[in-house]
This record gives structure tokens, sequence and C-alpha cells, in this order.
């Protein structure tokens, strides 16, 4: 039902009801019966319209909430997944996670050209499969970004990782390491040089 066409009518309903019953030469007020139908007729358009605008603003809201709009979305996910490295922290998609040695307990000291590198895991973030709940956490960062972290650990990609299972990152310049579900760095070098040719 189309909201800017149906009030007007409504309401030139209930208007043309009211005239007529002002305007009754009757004096026993014999057209009450059919002025209260009237009435009841309008009110009951006036009705269906409203119930009909709150269902529309409640299907606005459900789509905004998944398509973005004002609604926050879930943070990151964080599980264990099986590498060659033997098994490690990932995100929901599978992108191996790092730590930075050279980090501290809720602190990180890669900025600028260094998180180009090293892109942060953003967001609250959720225990997946064999991830501990209670090693999650975040901090928010110099710029106002928030950073999830393990074990007090600030997370990281590396950029040169291209798919699910890649470790690429593992061990460059022996302060990035991939991270075990206890939450510590994992240092088994691995099978070929990783360092990317990276200055970080």
């Amino acid at each position: 039902m189309n909201r800017s066409h149906l009030l007007p009518t409504a309401t030139a309903l209930l208007l043309a009801t009211a005239l007529t019953a002002c305007g009754s030469d009757d004096p026993d007020q014999s057209g009450t019966d059919a002025t209260s139908a009237d009435e009841t007729t309008v009110a009951d358009a006036v009705t269906e319209e409203a119930d009909e605008a709150a269902t529309t603003d409640a299907m606005t809201d459900d789509v905004a909430g998944e398509t973005g709009g004002e609604a926050v979305g879930p943070g990151p996910v964080v599980s264990t997944a099986e590498t060659e490295l033997g098994p490690i922290l990932v995100d929901g998609e599978g992108m191996t996670l790092y730590l930075f040695t050279q980090d501290s307990v809720d602190t990180s000291v890669c900025f600028d050209d260094c998180l180009a590198a090293w892109p942060v895991l953003e967001g609250e973030p959720a225990a997946g499969d064999g991830a501990d709940d209670g090693l999650l956490g975040s901090f928010e960062r110099e710029d106002g970004t928030i950073q999830a972290t393990y074990d007090g650990w600030p997370l990281y990609y590396f950029a040169q990782d291209q798919a699910p299972g890649d470790v690429t990152g593992q061990a460059v310049h022996d302060v990035w390491w991939v991270v075990n579900a206890d939450g510590a760095a994992v240092t088994q070098a691995p099978g070929s040089d990783s360092s990317g040719g990276v200055d970080y």
C-alpha cells in the first residue's frame, strides 16, 4: 500500500464524514449508524497504514543490519589450523597470523612501512576452533585502530601470504613468528628462506 496516497484519502474520508454529520437536518440523528460505519472504515484504513509502515521500518532496519548500516558487525575470528609448522593461529579465512617479538603486551611498535608489510588483525576477536577465548583481547593503537591480541601479543598478517596455509612471514629477521594455541611464538624454521626481501 502506498503511504503517500493513503493518508490524504483517509483524511478526506474522515472530513467528509464529519461534515455529513454536522450538516444533518434530521433532529433524531438517524444517520448516526451510517456515520459510525464510515468512521470505523476510515479508522481501519489508518490502522492498516500504520501497521504497514511499522513493518516497512522493521524490514529497513533488518536490511541495514545485514549490509552494515549503523549496526556493528562481529569482529574477526581467531582459530587454529594445521600447517607445515604445526597447529598455528589463523583468521576466519585460514590466513596465518603472526606476532612481532619487539612488541610488548597490548603495545605495538610496528608503524608506517612496517604496517604495509605486516597489516594488523583489526577488531575485537572471537574464538574459533582451537583458540582459547581467555587469551583473546584487543587494544587501541595510536591511530585509533583496534588491534586484536592473543595472550597479550598484537596479531598481524604478512602481506606476502597469498592463501590459507601460507607461512612466508615465518622467521623474518628472526623477530616475526607464527603463534600456537598457547600464545607462544613457534620458532621452528620454515623449509625455505621466508624473508621475502622486506625490511621489517
